[in-house]
């Protein structure tokens, strides 16, 4: 069976899948493209994950004929090995093409994580399934939108939701990062990349700064994703005129985000992945996002944007859950007003606490045994009992 997996969320995906298609079949071999983590389940690892983790466009121009390269040389590897199937790990700019050739050519295909297709240009789903034979979905409203492009897509459950715990512990996260057991505890991150946190670092350290002047015994804590970001944050945070008011409040740290969130009794957070930890987390939060001008416009002048919500715990609850600030919206008065109306109602922080555990609850499907069983249909139907 061959793998592809792009960055480190993906190698955490393929581990976890190829340690459960290992119990089914014993015997088969595993190879692709992959990190440590898929290195250690067994996998023969062609190339790194990091030679796909390329981000942005001038980035992607700059090393495009490396990754062309790498493509003919993986698709050489794989018509001489002839995998029974190939699995792409999100990754999709590179994998659904790599999909569709292997499909043309007689190959099984398997593409693990659906783009966004419930947020934007749902038609999307039919040039994957034209890649796929079946896509694995993480959320359960992802399988409808395919059905109705007649591609066969499983709703498989999300990892996150296997791994964090349904009750997690708020004093020992606070214990372990050092944090006053007894003082309230704001956690802000405005993304993991360099260009998230230029455009949202200044507003949430102007909110951040309002919320402490009417809470001024607040502990604010950053984490920052890797010393790309660090830097960044810390520029902004350094010419800030409310550095000084700052101070003594503001700790930025290194990682840790989730533990953080357990910690936290409020997050301000971009929009992302990092609102469903929060949400399995079960703290409460408050949503922000900035894209660059000229892409909002285009986005909602030709009408590409699909949903009411853009949060993933107010899309998976279909409904407004948590406050979402954007684009315009994503002012620091806002922010602030948002998370003081958190700090300040215990009850709301209850009300979430259920929301988010029966949401926790429907994402938690053992998904790398699911997933498993999804290939296994594919390449073994008879041995499974599959239709």
């Amino acid at each position: 069976m061959a793998l592809v997996a792009g960055e480190a969320s993906g190698d955490i995906l393929g581990a976890g899948l190829i340690t459960e298609l290992r119990r089914r079949f014993p015997d088969a071999e595993f190879a692709g493209i992959g990190g440590d983590g898929m290195r250690a389940a067994g996998m023969d690892a062609w190339f790194d994950a990091s030679e796909l983790a390329v981000m942005g466009l001038a980035e992607v121009l700059r090393h495009l004929p490396r990754l062309l390269r790498l493509r003919r040389q993986l698709r050489a590897r794989l018509m001489a090995w002839r995998p029974t199937v190939f699995i792409g790990i999100d990754a999709p700019d590179f994998n659904l093409g790599m999909e569709r050739w292997l499909k043309q050519r007689g190959v099984r295909t398997v593409h693990y994580v659906s783009p966004s297709v419930w947020a934007w240009r749902e038609k999307r789903a039919e040039k994957i399934g034209q890649a796929a034979d079946r896509v694995l979905c993480l959320f359960p409203m992802e399988p409808p939108i395919y059905a109705r492009h007649g591609v066969d897509a499983r709703f498989v459950g999300h990892p996150l939701a296997d791994e964090m715990p349904l009750d997690p512990d708020r004093a020992q996260a606070r214990t372990a990062l050092g944090l006053a057991a007894e003082r309230p505890l704001l956690a802000l991150l405005p993304g993991s990349r360099v260009g998230e946190i230029q455009r949202l670092a200044d507003d949430f350290l102007s909110a951040a700064t309002r919320v402490l002047a009417a809470e001024p015994g607040l502990q604010i804590v950053a984490p920052m994703a890797n010393e790309h970001a660090r830097r960044a944050f810390e520029a902004i945070l350094a010419r800030h005129p409310d550095a000084a008011s700052l101070a003594t409040a503001l700790k930025v740290i290194a990682g840790q985000a989730r533990t953080l969130m357990r910690a936290s009794d409020v997050i301000l957070l971009a929009s992302g992945t990092a609102t469903l930890e929060a949400m399995l987390a079960k703290r409460p939060m408050v949503v922000a996002y900035k894209v660059a001008p000229l892409t909002y416009a285009l986005v909602k002048g030709l009408g590409m944007l699909k949903v009411d919500h853009y949060s993933l715990p107010n899309v998976l609850a279909a409904e407004r859950v948590v406050p979402e600030l954007m684009q315009h919206d994503c002012t620091p008065d806002k922010l602030a007003t948002e998370t003081l109306a958190l700090l300040r109602d215990p009850a709301a922080e209850a009300t979430l606490a259920d929301r988010f555990t029966e949401l926790h609850i429907q994402l938690r499907q053992d998904a790398s045994a699911r997933a498993a069983d999804a290939v296994a249909e594919l390449i073994a139907p008879r041995a499974t009992g599959a239709p």
